[in-house]
C-alpha cells in the first residue's frame, strides 16, 4: 500500500504542477531534492512572481525511521518505527479575487521492532481561503468535493466537511481560516472499508483537486482590484499564518520529527500585514466574508 500510494502522489505532484504553469503562463517551478538524515526525504516544488501565482508548493515526501518522543507522546505508543508519505501544497495568488487553496493527501504507518505493521492510515484533504467572498465559487469548490464523496459514500461529505470546519478554526479568534472543504484522518480498515476502500476514496479526492479549484481561477484571473482590496488581503494572510503556526498539525509534525524547514514553511504567504485591532467597515464586501467566517454554512 505505501509503495501504490507513493508512486500516485509522485504522478499527481506531476500532474498539479504541470496544470498550474499552464495556467500561470508565465512562472515554472523550482525543484528542490532533499533527503532526510533519520530515513527518507522529499521533492518540493515551488512556484513564485507569476503572472497569476504569486507564492506557492506543491511538495511530496516520503519519511521513514524510529518515532521521535513526542510523537510517541501523541499516537500514545511506545518505541516504534514509522513511514509517512504524502503530498502537501498551498497556492497564494496576486490577486485577492482568486482564493489561496490548500491540500494534502497523505498515508501513515507504524511498525514494532520486528517490522510487522502495528497500524496504518490515510488522512488529507482539500480546502479553500477566499479574501471576498464570492459564492458562485464556494459552490462549486464545494460541489466538487462532495461529487468526488458521493462517489464512495453519500455520508462522506457531510461528515467531512464538518471536520474540515472544526479543524481550520483559529480558536484564539473565533473565526474559520477559510470557507472549508473536506477534512479527514486515520481512515483506517474496519469491517465495512478496506485499505484498498480508503485508497480508492483518497485518490478520488487527489484526482478532484484541479476540477475544484482551476475553473475558480480562470474566472478570476483578470478581475480588477484595488490597493486596499490588496491590504485586506494581506491582513487575512496574517490570520492564515497564525493558524498554521499555531494549530496546525502537519506543520506542528514535521518541526517536532525534524522535518525540513523550508517545506514546512512553504505555506507561509510572501507578504503578510498585521494591522492592530482591524475590522472591516460594516456592510462592507469585507464584513461580508467575516461573517461566513465566524458562522461556517453549506455551499453544496
Amino acid at each position: 500500500m505505501k509503495d501504490k500510494f507513493y508512486a500516485y502522489i509522485q504522478e499527481l505532484q506531476d500532474r498539479i504542477c504541470k496544470k498550474l504553469e499552464e495556467t500561470d503562463g508565465k512562472a515554472k517551478f523550482q525543484q528542490d531534492l532533499w533527503e532526510r538524515e533519520e530515513g527518507g526525504g522529499g521533492r518540493t516544488r515551488v512556484i513564485e512572481n507569476g503572472n497569476i501565482f504569486e507564492k506557492g508548493g506543491v511538495n511530496i515526501s516520503a519519511v521513514h525511521g524510529p518515532l521521535a518522543p513526542a510523537m510517541q507522546q501523541y499516537f500514545q505508543v511506545g518505541d516504534v518505527n514509522f513511514f509517512a508519505c504524502g503530498l502537501s501544497l498551498v497556492i497564494h495568488p496576486k490577486s485577492p479575487m482568486i482564493p489561496t487553496v490548500h491540500a494534502n493527501w497523505r498515508y501513515f504507518e507504524m511498525y514494532d521492532k520486528e517490522g510487522n505493521v502495528i497500524d496504518q492510515w490515510f488522512g488529507g484533504g482539500q480546502d479553500l481561503t477566499p479574501y471576498y467572498l464570492i459564492e458562485e465559487d464556494a459552490k462549486h469548490f464545494h460541489q466538487v468535493s462532495k461529487n468526488a464523496c458521493d462517489k464512495h459514500d453519500k455520508a462522506f461529505y457531510p461528515e467531512f466537511k464538518k471536520k474540515c470546519d472544526e479543524y481550520f478554526w483559529n480558536a484564539h479568534r473565533d473565526e474559520a481560516r477559510g470557507i472549508g472543504g473536506l477534512f479527514f484522518d486515520h481512515l483506517k480498515a474496519s469491517d465495512e472499508k478496506t485499505m484498498q476502500d480508503w485508497y480508492d476514496f483518497v485518490t478520488e479526492v487527489g484526482d478532484s483537486f484541479l476540477e475544484a479549484y482551476i475553473p475558480i481561477v480562470e474566472k478570476r484571473k483578470d478581475s480588477t482590484f484595488t490597493e486596499e482590496q490588496k491590504n485586506w488581503q494581506e491582513i487575512r494572510r496574517g490570520r492564515y499564518v497564525e493558524f498554521n503556526l499555531v494549530h496546525d498539525k502537519g506543520t506542528l509534525f514535521g518541526l517536532k520529527t525534524n522535518g525540513r524547514i523550508e517545506s514546512i514553511l512553504m505555506s507561509l504567504p510572501p507578504k503578510v500585514q498585521w494591522q492592530y485591532d482591524h475590522h472591516p467597515e460594516k456592510g462592507s464586501e469585507e464584513e461580508k466574508l467575516v461573517d461566513v467566517l465566524k458562522n461556517p454554512k453549506d455551499w453544496a
